[in-house]
């Protein structure tokens, strides 16, 4: 049996679910061309948040140096990108809901993990688990081995890392994703964001994989 499995188990998304990194990611973005010479778009690389962070680097490096600016990019980013990203609205009352209903809470994010780990202790949400570097279906693997049962994310990725899992999928249409497009994606449910999941969680816990979609 997994470790969490005898309990309620809630994952959630980091970037554009829990916390808004758009302007730490943008400052990142920003230092990184100075750094280096290159262009990059940062305004635009922030309108498509989620996958990992080398898809994005291949936009505007050759292949063969997108691991090198990888690098640099994470060194750089602990001092530029953590005081600039705030939580999303609602981010620490729906971890606290999963709490208070005796379960307990994990991050599944394609972020570098230290980093996550970093943001996460700057803003004071203290989630039991935290798994990074793993993007769509490869978010299953941590959410199967500690039996999440929901996984909360805003990228038509983390609902098809939910339902690689079998996990109940919730939208959060806080992301780059909108709603429509998260539901045709497969999501269980789609809230306009965090602030509504403390009322959708009661319902879900009253009668699981039931609850009314948003």
């Amino acid at each position: 049996m997994s470790p969490m499995a005898s309990t309620l188990t809630v994952g959630f998304d980091l970037d554009m679910t829990l916390i808004d990194s758009r302007p730490g990611i943008r400052a990142c973005y920003l230092a990184l061309a100075e750094r280096t010479g290159t262009f990059i778009d940062a305004d635009l690389a922030v309108t498509r948040l989620g996958p990992p962070l080398v898809e994005e680097l291949a936009h505007w490096f050759p292949p063969e140096r997108v691991p090198e600016m990888a690098d640099l990019y994470r060194s750089m980013y602990p001092s530029i990108a953590i005081a600039a990203s705030p939580a999303m609205p609602g981010a620490r009352e729906a971890v606290d809901a999963v709490r208070a209903a005796g379960g307990r809470t994990m991050v599944v994010t394609a972020k570098y993990e230290p980093n996550a780990k970093l943001h996460l202790s700057h803003l004071g949400i203290e989630p039991d688990v935290v798994v990074g570097d793993l993007w769509a279906e490869q978010k299953a693997e941590a959410l199967r081995e500690y039996g999440a049962s929901v996984y909360v994310g805003d990228h038509v990725g983390d609902v098809r890392g939910a339902r690689a899992a079998g996990a109940f999928s919730v939208a959060v249409a806080t992301g780059p994703c909108p709603a429509e497009e998260l539901g045709a994606a497969g999501a269980d449910v789609v809230l306009a964001g965090l602030s509504a999941f403390p009322e959708w969680l009661d319902g879900y816990r009253e009668a699981p994989g039931a609850a009314p979609r948003a």
